[in-house]
């Protein structure tokens, strides 16, 4: 383990609705684990102070006795129900590990006092790592693995769990300024991001939202139960072949997304190899073309163009 003690004891993780959570799938992923979890809410912030309710608008949900209530977005960290019983364990904590979710939609105003308030939380509770979920919308085929990257910028942290450092610049989300506090304030961090096809962006990505639940297993040793997560996956892949079987273009685009994530995944690839295979990629596309990178931000075959993390060939 790290010095500072990452990945053991206590660990928030965290995932915004919003800019960071194509196909709501890093949302997604969070719930799957509130659902496993004994865990209650410990602190809500104030939807006044981050939220502008024509950007962010309350919704009206009915509920379990049929009445119509109003739903405000917010944010909230859920922590362990001290009051649950003592042979209550989970199958997703091992010994001394605790698991506390920070789940809500992106706020949009007062950065700097929700990140402060955020960590306060963080501090209070003597969480001693932080990993962040984020989903990007990308130019990527639904038909091959979803593409997951982790990053760090804690150089323990990178060097234990062998993770990069993000070398991305442009504008970024409330989970890099998250992140950015954390560092400051002790917390080690990480970031998992997961690419979701930009062509089906305004449906729940199931198959995204398993591909970052793998992720966490495998960083964090953890098991998390699937449920109906894995027919939903193959379901969303199913529906998707359905539609591009009756729309000649979107199949011919999602063939050449198909091609250019090959060449890069193919055991032979160099990064000239790639580069080449990228430029000649963006060259048959032309501008203005689906996916083009001036519409949807820093974008690429290998699966990773979203604003966090963009494609690159490392």
């Amino acid at each position: 383990m790290t010095d500072n003690g990452f990945l053991s004891g206590r660990l928030l993780l965290v995932a915004f609705e919003g800019w960071n959570d194509a196909g709501e799938a890093a949302t997604g992923a969070l719930q799957v684990l509130r659902g496993q979890l004994d865990v209650v809410p410990i602190s809500e912030v104030d939807t006044e102070e981050y939220f502008d309710f024509q950007f962010n608008r309350p919704s009206v949900e009915v509920d379990d006795e049929g009445r119509r209530v109003l739903v405000w977005p917010g944010a909230t960290v859920y922590g362990p129900d001290s009051d649950a019983p003592a042979d209550a364990i989970s199958t997703l904590e091992g010994p001394g590990t605790s698991l506390y979710l920070l789940i809500g939609a992106e706020p949009s105003r007062n950065w700097r006092k929700f990140t402060a308030e955020i960590i306060a939380t963080a501090l209070a509770e003597d969480i001693g790592g932080i990993v962040l979920l984020g989903a990007m919308l990308a130019d990527v085929p639904h038909t091959r693995p979803i593409s997951i990257f982790a990053t760090s910028e804690n150089p323990l942290v990178r060097s234990e769990y062998e993770l990069e450092r993000s070398s991305y610049e442009g504008p970024v989300g409330i989970l890099s300024v998250l992140s950015d506090a954390a560092e400051a304030a002790g917390i080690p961090s990480v970031a998992i991001w997961a690419s979701v096809p930009h062509y089906v962006h305004n449906a729940p990505s199931p198959k995204a939202t398993l591909a970052l639940i793998e992720k966490l297993e495998e960083l964090i040793d953890i098991t998390v139960e699937r449920g109906a997560l894995a027919d939903e996956s193959a379901a969303w892949e199913t529906g998707i072949d359905a539609l591009a079987g009756d729309d000649e273009d979107m199949a011919a685009y999602i063939q050449q997304l198909e091609q250019a994530r090959d060449t890069v995944d193919s055991p032979e690839a160099t990064g000239d190899a790639i580069a080449q295979e990228f430029e000649r990629y963006l060259r048959k596309r032309g501008p203005g073309g689906p996916g083009d990178g001036r519409a949807g931000g820093p974008s690429g075959p290998a699966g990773s163009g979203g604003p966090d993390e963009p494609w690159r060939r490392d």
